[in-house]
């Protein structure tokens, strides 16, 4: 009963997703480890804080018509031979220095992508398939919640590797105001973490 109760309480709080997840001794903790050890030091780099300073600066005043506009345009381009948004984007500094460290955990790490104050891309390892995070949980759990927020989502089978992976985003703080100035979402591959 106790065991029903408290797998209940986690698919119910987004953490969980699957039986087989939950019997192998609550990956969350084992993600969470690994975020702490070995992912927070991304995104305390000077390459990453000086990014998202300096596209909050240019996405200042966006209105949200913009930002929806910006938003299709790189839907559109998901597919498209021409990506003028997906290219900038994917070309510069800060998405390198993410691909690179995604490199570094050997498939653990599957995806990472950091977001400005507005929820818009600043940098990634991997094309997502929109440009606009702002109305998604990654974002409004996080950057909308505070500078120290984290938020655990569910355990899900990723179609094209039928690995099982977990997103977890976190608020990029400022270092010098201690404020939330973006967020970032780590997508982690638990079946690798596991045998890590």
């Amino acid at each position: 009963m106790q065991l029903r109760f408290l797998r209940s309480a986690f698919l119910a709080s987004g953490l969980l997703l699957s039986p087989s997840a939950f019997a192998a001794d609550e990956p969350v903790k084992e993600v969470d480890a690994y975020v702490k050890g070995k992912l927070m030091s991304w995104i305390s780099d000077k390459a990453v804080i000086d990014a998202v300073k300096a596209q909050n600066a240019k996405h200042a005043k966006l209105t949200q018509a913009e930002v929806d506009k910006l938003d299709k345009d790189w839907r559109a381009q998901v597919d498209a031979a021409n990506k003028p948004l997906i290219d900038s984007v994917m070309k510069s500094e800060l998405s390198t220095y993410l691909k690179k460290k995604q490199d570094e955990t050997k498939g653990v790490v599957a995806e990472v992508f950091v977001m400005d104050d507005k929820g818009l891309n600043v940098g990634q390892s991997e094309v997502t398939s929109d440009y606009w995070q702002g109305d998604e949980a990654k974002w409004q759990k996080t950057f909308s919640v505070g500078p120290d927020a984290v938020f655990f989502d569910k355990i899900e089978k990723d179609e094209s590797t039928q690995a099982l992976q977990m997103q977890v985003s976190v608020s990029i703080k400022d270092p010098e105001t201690g404020k939330a100035i973006g967020a970032v979402t780590f997508g982690i591959n638990v079946d690798e973490l596991s045998s890590s």
